[in-house]
C-alpha cells in the first residue's frame, strides 16, 4: 500500500490542490442510497485497457469517481437501499497482479490490510464475487440501475429476467448540486486556467502559430500540478475563430486578426471552461469592438437574470434576443442568426457536466455563460465565456478576474 499512499500525500501537497476525502464521497453514497427504494445500483469503474489509456494514461469513469473517488483501474460498485437504517455500498477490486505492476507499478487488492482506509469503503470485496453479491442483493430488490450501453449489457447477461433502468438522471442530480470542497476545487481550476489565458496574452504576436499559443497555456497549468486538458484546446485566429470547435491549432497568425481561445484546465479532477477573445499585434477594429460590445452586453444580461428556479434553456433565449435586438450584419439584417449554439452547460468533473436537463438551476450549480457571434464572411468569430456560480440569491463570477471590457483587454495587452 505503500506506493497508493505515496500518492494520495503527493495530490494532496500540489499547490492549491486537494481531493475530497472519504468522508464526502461515503456521504454522496448516502444520498443515493436513500433514492434507491426499489433496486440497486451498479457501476463499473474504467478499465486500464483501450488506446486512449496509451495516449493519456488511466483517468477514472467520472461518475464511478464521483461515488467513490477511487483512482484505480478495474473496480466496481454496488449501492443498495439502506439496510438496518445505514447506506450500503461494496467496492469490489481485482486481485493484484505482481507481473503486471513490473509495468504499472504497485495497485491496491481487496486483499491488502486495512483497505477500508484508502477506499473509504467498509466493505471490499474481490471483484469475482461481485456475481454472487449481486444475486444476493437481487433476492430484497427487484429493479437494477446502471449508466451506459455496455453497462446495460452486462448487467442484462449476468441477471435476464430483472428490469434495468438508467442511472444517469439520479446521480445527476447529485453531481449538478456542488459542494464547498467541489467549489474550492472549480475555483482552483479556474484561476489556473485564467493563469494560462494572461500567458497567451503576453505571447499573441503576428507570424506565431496557434499551437504555440495552445503550448503556453498547456505549460502553466500543468506546471501547477493539473492532470490534463479539460477539453482539447481550440485555439483559432482569423478565419478559424468562426470555426465553433476548431482544434487543429494549426494555422499562423497576422497582425489584426481576432484570436479566439477557448481553453480550460483540470485539475484535481475538476474542469474549467473560459474563452476570451483578443486582437492580435494591434486595437480592436471598429467593427471588432462593435460586434465584441453586443456579444458582452448578451453575456451581462444573462449573468443579470440567473437566479435559482429558472430553467437552463431561458438563459440561450435571453442571449439571442440581446444579439437580435443590439447588433447587425453587413446587410442589415439581425445577428441572431450567427449565433449558432447554446449559452450555457454545467462543469463540474466533466466539462460538459452530467446534467437532469428536467431540473432548473438551483443554489450550488455551476454552469458557463458563453454567448458568440461567429460572421465568416468578414473573419470574426467572438466568444466570450465565463464560469458562474449559482448563489442563493443570483450569481457569482468565478472568472471575473480576467478582463472581458474590451478597453481593458487592449491595456492589457498593451495596445
Amino acid at each position: 500500500m505503500r506506493l497508493l499512499y505515496l500518492f494520495c500525500a503527493l495530490l494532496a501537497s500540489r499547490p492549491g490542490i486537494a481531493a475530497p476525502g472519504p468522508e464526502e464521497y461515503r456521504a454522496r453514497r448516502a444520498e443515493l442510497s436513500k433514492k434507491l427504494s426499489d433496486g440497486v445500483l451498479v457501476l463499473f469503474g474504467a478499465t486500464d485497457k483501450g488506446e486512449e489509456n496509451i495516449r493519456t494514461g488511466f483517468f477514472q469513469e467520472s461518475n464511478f469517481y464521483y461515488l467513490t473517488g477511487w483512482r484505480e483501474p478495474g473496480a466496481m460498485l454496488l449501492v443498495t437501499p439502506p439496510q438496518d437504517d445505514k447506506p450500503y455500498a461494496v467496492l469490489f477490486l481485482p486481485h493484484r497482479r505482481p507481473d503486471e505492476e513490473k509495468w504499472t507499478g504497485r495497485k491496491a487488492g481487496p486483499d491488502d490490510s486495512n483497505i477500508s482506509q484508502p477506499t473509504g469503503f467498509d466493505t471490499v470485496l474481490p471483484t469475482e464475487n461481485f456475481e454472487n453479491e449481486l444475486h444476493k442483493q437481487l433476492d430484497r430488490y427487484s429493479r437494477i440501475y446502471t449508466i451506459g450501453d455496455q453497462s446495460t449489457v452486462l448487467v442484462k447477461a449476468l441477471a435476464p429476467m430483472r428490469d434495468v433502468s438508467g442511472a444517469a438522471p439520479m446521480i445527476a442530480r447529485l453531481r449538478m448540486h456542488k459542494s464547498p470542497e467541489e467549489l474550492a476545487l472549480l475555483q482552483r481550476s479556474v484561476d489556473v486556467t485564467l493563469e494560462a489565458h494572461r500567458a497567451a496574452w503576453k505571447r499573441a504576436a503576428p507570424g506565431l502559430y496557434e499551437y504555440q499559443i495552445a503550448a503556453s497555456m498547456a505549460d502553466v497549468y500543468f506546471d501547477e500540478g493539473c492532470e490534463r486538458h479539460a477539453y482539447a484546446p481550440i485555439v483559432g485566429s482569423g478565419p478559424n475563430s468562426t470555426v465553433l470547435h476548431y482544434s487543429r491549432n494549426s494555422r499562423r497568425m497576422d497582425r489584426g486578426e481576432l484570436l479566439l481561445m477557448d481553453v480550460g484546465a483540470e485539475c484535481a479532477g475538476y474542469a474549467a471552461d473560459i474563452t476570451r477573445t483578443i486582437p492580435v499585434g494591434a486595437p480592436f477594429t471598429k467593427r471588432q469592438r462593435e460586434i465584441y460590445g453586443v456579444v458582452l452586453g448578451a453575456q451581462n444580461a444573462v449573468i443579470a437574470a440567473i437566479k435559482p428556479g429558472l430553467p437552463l434553456s431561458d438563459l440561450s433565449k435571453i442571449a439571442r434576443e440581446y444579439i437580435n435586438t443590439h447588433g447587425k450584419d453587413l446587410h442589415g439584417d439581425p445577428l441572431g442568426k450567427y449565433f449558432t449554439h447554446g449559452v450555457s452547460h454545467h462543469v463540474g468533473l466533466d466539462v460538459h457536466d452530467a446534467t437532469d436537463f428536467s431540473q432548473p438551476l438551483a443554489e450550488g450549480n455551476v454552469i458557463t455563460v458563453e454567448p458568440g457571434i461567429y460572421i465568416p464572411e468578414e473573419n470574426i468569430g467572438i466568444r466570450i465565456e465565463d464560469m458562474v456560480q449559482v448563489t442563493k440569491d443570483g450569481a457569482r463570477l468565478m472568472s471575473g478576474a480576467l478582463p472581458r471590457d474590451p478597453s481593458e483587454i487592449e491595456k492589457a495587452l498593451g495596445r
